[in-house]
């Protein structure tokens, strides 16, 4: 006979509690937990959960703050980004230019939509007006 744990994995603690989805959604949380990831400072694959939020290096000893279930969130990489600009030198005036261009193709995008929708209705106004100038000349 088979191994009976094969499928569920680390979620096999839960017996046949709480239907198919929880078990699964609860394993995927359980493997993030417990997987290793990479230290920020030594950068070897030794960072563990000590707490809710405190991640730990087992190598160097290095202790930071991350996300409950995984120490880098997609918050952490945002936050990085900025401050690796700032320490960079992208200045106002680079933040500036990156505005503006997203402006500029949010406009052209917009103009695109709304010449798409105004199409059928410029073509039915025209052939109106077609006809009534027809019919008076």
């Amino acid at each position: 006979m088979s191994r009976r744990t094969q499928k569920v994995g680390l979620g096999a603690r839960f017996g046949p509690r709480y239907g198919v989805s929880v078990r699964r959604r609860a394993t995927a949380v359980i493997k993030r937990l417990k997987q290793s990831y990479t230290c920020p400072a030594c950068q070897y694959q030794k960072v563990k959960r000590v707490a809710a939020g405190v991640w730990n290096c087992k190598k160097c000893d290095h202790t930071f703050a991350g996300g409950v279930w995984e120490p880098f969130t997609r918050a952490t990489v945002a936050n990085q980004r900025i401050v690796r600009r700032s320490i960079e030198g992208a200045t106002a005036t680079d933040m500036a230019v990156i505005a503006q261009q997203a402006a500029v193709e949010f406009e052209r995008q917009r103009a695109e939509s709304a010449k798409d929708s105004e199409s059928p209705l410029v073509e039915v106004a025209t052939e109106g007006d077609d006809d009534a100038t027809s019919e008076e000349e």
